[in-house]
Formats: structure tokens, sequence, C-alpha cells
């Protein structure tokens, strides 16, 4: 479907490192409540952390826990995004390096290395997109956002979890349109339950980082309709989420 998500991790986060501010906007509360720039890179770089160490021989303790206290406010912005950026590839090179057909630890789970790589794209994607918002920039998405996508549409339960609800036990069937405007399909096809929309908007809303009212995604089905309004690619609690029209409707 899409290129090496080792590879893609590479080039997504030099992309996204370029926009992030090292100026007095480090310190800015982004859309997420009590997360500032500087805390969404502090938390990405303990994330890809925590991924290099499951795909270690011997990963270390923490590995598929959660990420620990926030140190952007001790390190400062220069030292945390250095922090970010060795993680990170650090992260991708022993992904890319280890065996692709063994379960790692992972979130109080376990993933090969291919998904835990997924869930590290999905981690970029998301909290990138609170740092634009903030600083007003945009990003130009490429067929990289892919990993993405395969993410969220495998996810898909992980909403029903969050609301106390339980899955349906039939698939959905995902149509979804690469930036490319290539199609990618999950699911059977003749799913009753569809999921139709652009990558972008997609990934926008099983991030949590748009109001399902602000995305081009389509419904068909009534369980599907349901979904789009719990929709979320992270294991944990339900946040608060975007208001519609949050930021003018898009």
């Amino acid at each position: 479907m899409v290129s090496s998500v080792y590879a893609d991790l590479i080039s997504e986060g030099e992309e996204l490192e370029a926009l992030v501010p090292l100026d007095e906007r480090w310190y800015s509360q982004t859309p997420a409540p009590g997360w500032t720039v500087g805390r969404q890179i502090d938390h990405m770089a303990e994330v890809a952390a925590m991924a290099r160490s499951a795909a270690m021989p011997r990963p270390i303790a923490g590995a598929n826990g959660s990420p620990r206290r926030p140190l952007e406010l001790v390190d400062g912005p220069e030292q945390t995004v250095r922090r970010w950026r060795t993680e990170r590839e650090a992260a991708a090179r022993a992904l890319s390096e280890a065996d692709q057909d063994r379960d790692l630890p992972w979130m109080r789970g376990t993933g090969r290395p291919s998904l835990i790589g997924a869930a590290l794209a999905m981690e970029m994607f998301g909290h990138g997109q609170d740092i634009v918002d903030t600083v007003g920039e945009k990003r130009t998405h490429t067929d990289r956002i892919g990993h993405v996508v395969w993410f969220g549409a495998r996810t898909r339960d992980f909403g029903y979890r969050a609301h106390g609800f339980e899955a349906p036990d039939k698939p959905f069937r995902f149509e979804i349109t690469a930036p490319s405007g290539n199609l990618w399909a999950f699911g059977p096809e003749d799913a009753e339950q569809r999921v139709i929309a652009p990558a972008v908007d997609f990934c926008l809303l099983v991030t949590c980082r748009r109001h399902r009212d602000d995305v081009d995604v389509k419904a068909i089905g009534r369980e599907a309709e349901r979904w789009l309004g719990i929709a979320q690619c992270y294991p944990g609690p339900a946040g608060a989420g975007r208001s519609a029209g949050q930021f003018g409707g898009r």
C-alpha cells in the first residue's frame, strides 16, 4: 500500500520538526487542554523511547507502560527537540532491525514492529496537528499518511471501549482516498457498515483532532454512523476531543 513505515517515520519527523518553534511559542497552550507545544514534543520523544526499548533483544522496564513525567520545561526547547530527533530515529532503526514476525511488548500488550511503527506515525500525526494548529502552520500530507489510515481502521474498536460500548462482531469496510488519489480499502467488500473519506479527514477524525462535523467522512449504515461519533485510534478513556467549528470548519 505504502512504503516502509520505518523510512517514513524518519521523513515525517524531519518535516514536522522543521515546523516546531523554539521561541516563546514553545510554551504556548495547544488545543489539547494542559498540553504546551513543548509537552507535545516531549511526549513524542518518550513514546519513541518506549518503542526503541521494545525492539531491543531484552526490553528495558517501561516498554509496555505509559509515558513518564514530562521534561520539556527542565530540558528547554533545543534539548527536547534534539532528544525527540534522537529517539525517533533510534526507534525507526531498532524496529526495522527487529524480527518482523515477533511480538514486542507495547502499551500493556504486544505488537509486531510494523504495528508499533504505525502507532508512532499516528502519534506524530495527532500531536503534530496540535502543534501546527497552535503556531498557524500548514502541513502538506503525502501517501505516508497511509500508515495512520491503516492504524485507524485496525483500531476501530478502541472508540467503543473508551465509551463503555460493546463493539460489533462484524467488520466495517473502510474506503479511504490517499493524497495521491489512490484508493485504500480495508475490510470485506460486502460489509454492510462502510466508512468513506479522504485520508487526511479520516486521520483527523480518528486521532480526535477534528469534530466529525468538520471533516468529510461519510458513513453508510447505522453502526458506522454511530462510530463516527466515538472514533479514536488510541487506547484509554475518551477525551474532550474538539468542538465543531473550533478551527473554522477544518
